[in-house]
């Protein structure tokens, strides 16, 4: 039986650190799949069939990872996959209680389900969607924080 794990998000955009934990995941896993949600509360910059397309492209080097979109409860999207393990990363003290609730509550409804946490690297601790958006909307260089593509999907969006 294969590792299966997802590593669910909005990733609007992409960024480094997103990548990297991708990444870094497939040291302890078969097959990752990026789960993007379709229905969040959050208003996106990028459509979500974009999003899939970018972060496609960015993992097209690795057979193991797939992305693909989800719509409704994380368990019970990662049950209808055959996922045990949900991949979330931390990148301050201020993210896990959050992320331990939401931890504790999918393995409620889906037995079994559990969550590891990864930290970001060092470098990227900082990073997230939103200050990426908002360095983009002010024009600032955010060549260090996203790949190639996502820049240039920002550029497009942004002006």
């Amino acid at each position: 039986m294969s590792k299966i794990a997802i590593y669910p998000g909005t990733f609007d955009p992409p960024t480094k650190g997103h990548e990297d934990l991708i990444r870094r995941s497939l040291h302890f896993v078969d097959r990752l799949i990026v789960g993007i949600a379709q229905s969040s509360t959050k208003s996106t910059l990028f459509p979500v069939a974009q999003r899939v397309s970018l972060l496609s492209e960015i993992v097209s080097d690795e057979e193991r990872v797939t992305v693909q979109t989800f719509d409704g409860l994380l368990a019970d999207f990662a049950e209808s996959v055959g996922a045990r393990l949900v991949v979330r990363g931390l990148r301050a003290v201020s993210d896990f209680e959050y992320e331990f609730q939401m931890a504790l509550m999918n393995r409620k409804l889906h037995n079994g389900l559990e969550t590891v946490f990864l930290v970001p690297a060092l470098h990227l601790t900082f990073l997230s969607s939103s200050l990426v958006r908002e360095v983009a909307r002010l024009k600032g260089d955010v060549s260090d924080l996203v790949h190639p593509i996502v820049q240039q999907a920002l550029e497009q969006k942004l002006g």
